[in-house]
């Protein structure tokens, strides 16, 4: 039997970069890496199954995409091997309505929300008072993510009803505009993200999607560690080691988080692309697993 020390799912053309990374930061501390793709997943599930291989990691960015991998998922589950975003856990976090109530109970600011049923539960939809959201708002179904069914300048009822009968099996969340105070010429709006303790906050402009990562003079200056309690707060409620929220900073001296929990992250680098995550912060994040592996796995 060969024995790996971690195995990494992938399905996504653009992750090359992060895995080619993620193989260097494992040989650098002289762990194996069984990278699984679509090409080899069929041969693998088969190695595994005669347990001629076997691994004692797995960190798994293609099963969200690709049901085709879930055997891969559920063998590691079964064998109870060391996982990195557990399946079931991801699982839980992509359904937005449970996380919005996660988070307010855990006392984490939230944009002012309404919860409507989907329509296939209710197909009538009783009436719903749309004050507390402002002239416009957001809708957004409970599941999917890359903005699919989202719509952001909402102003009526009649918009929400259309919506709702275009994606009929999802709840949704009307969620009032919030408006981030302007920091230095910029809209105090971020993308943080979390890896196995590390925070790395960036200021993401939510037009243009560019990182910039926050300086540690930002960050004094303008009081942003408490970015890293939220994340933190967000990680322990979800048993996530990767993950990135948005978070918004207001004129009320308030962190609103507006996206709750993005899995798994785009880890495209910079380099290639222009909205894609800073390669200093892509590589750091590729250690950090492969340090979770050695310190947490074996």
């Amino acid at each position: 039997m060969t024995t790996y020390d971690l195995c990494f799912a992938w399905n996504w053309e653009y992750d090359l970069d992060f895995a080619n990374l993620l193989s260097n930061a494992c040989e650098g501390r002289g762990l194996s890496l069984l990278q699984v793709t679509p090409d080899n997943l069929g041969g693998i599930l088969v190695a595994l199954e005669n347990r001629r291989v076997f691994f004692q990691a797995l960190l798994d960015r293609a099963t969200d995409a690709d049901l085709n991998f879930l055997p891969l998922a559920r063998w590691a589950a079964e064998q109870g091997v060391c996982r990195i975003n557990p399946y079931e856990r991801a699982l839980a976090t992509w359904d937005k309505v449970a996380m919005h109530y996660h988070l307010i109970h855990a006392g984490l600011q939230t944009p002012p929300t309404i919860v409507i049923p989907s329509y296939k539960d209710n197909p009538i939809l009783p009436p719903v008072d749309l004050q507390l959201l402002g002239d416009q708002f957001t809708a957004k179904p409970a599941h999917g993510g890359g903005g699919e069914g989202v719509v952001t300048e909402v102003t009526s009822v009649e918009q929400v009803l259309a919506t709702r009968q275009e994606y009929t099996n999802e709840c949704f969340l009307l969620q009032a505009h919030i408006l981030p105070i302007d920091l230095g010429g910029r809209p105090a709006w971020f993308r943080t993200i979390y890896c196995g303790g590390n925070v790395y906050p960036c200021w993401w402009h939510p037009e243009s999607h560019i990182y910039i990562p926050v300086t540690e003079a930002e960050e004094s200056q303008y009081e942003f560690a408490t970015m890293r309690g939220i994340m933190a707060r967000i990680a322990h409620l979800t048993g996530l080691d990767l993950f990135s929220a948005e978070i918004a900073f207001t004129a009320d001296g308030l962190f609103v988080v507006i996206d709750y929990v993005n899995d798994p992250i785009d880890l495209r680098l910079q380099s290639k692309a222009a909205d894609g995550v800073p390669d200093d912060i892509v590589q750091a994040i590729a250690e950090c697993l492969a340090s979770l592996v050695a310190t947490r796995c074996k």
